[in-house]
């Protein structure tokens, strides 16, 4: 497939109480999860992003920094679209082990040349794990160096300009998007 990927982990996993990334989730390190996921799909290459160059990354694995000072995910889609040597990025998160590779492909068939999607879970948007076009770049760019931060209202207005298409998730699909913050989300799944 002719995209890139990144994997956004630097998060400072507060709540969770230590790394998320190597948190295990049915014997697996989350990051091996999610890592062999976005393989599977056999993005042109893969980044990870975070404050600094994590010891578990794998050598065929790119780190990407988040410019200091880090504004979360905002700086590594940004610093990713900024690497990478495709026309589209898939952004996901560490803390998403429920995604499937098939719904992930199914994202990745969605997008046009300048295009990228963005599922859509009833009124809000999930822009850890979506497509966005290199062109998003500028937008991204734009939000690092004002004053709102929000994923948010970056991909409202890459919605607004027509360089990301909202994909509305089903009530099946939901339980993809599951994200896990703490020790009991993990316990509980």
């Amino acid at each position: 497939m002719n995209i890139s990927a990144v994997l956004l982990a630097g998060g400072e996993s507060r709540r969770m109480g230590k790394d998320k990334a190597t948190v295990l989730f049915r014997g697996k390190p989350l990051w091996q999860i999610q890592i062999d996921l976005l393989r599977k799909l056999e993005p042109a290459e893969i980044f990870v992003s975070a404050r600094t160059d994590p010891s578990w990354r794998p050598d065929d694995v790119q780190f990407v920094a988040d410019d200091p000072p880090s504004r979360g995910p905002l700086s590594g889609i940004a610093a990713s679209l900024e690497q990478m040597h495709t026309a589209h990025l898939l952004a996901f998160a560490i803390d998403m082990p429920f995604m499937s590779q098939t719904y992930l492909r199914y994202l990745c068939n969605q997008i046009e040349a300048t295009v990228g999607v963005l599922p859509k879970i009833d009124n809000r948007a999930e822009p850890l794990a979506a497509i966005y076009p290199r062109e998003a770049s500028v937008d991204f760019q734009r939000a690092l160096s004002g004053a709102d931060f929000s994923l948010q209202s970056v991909v409202r207005r890459l919605v607004e300009s027509g360089n990301v298409r909202e994909i509305s998730v089903t009530g099946e699909e939901k339980k993809l998007f599951r994200n896990v913050n703490e020790l009991a989300d993990l316990q509980s799944a």
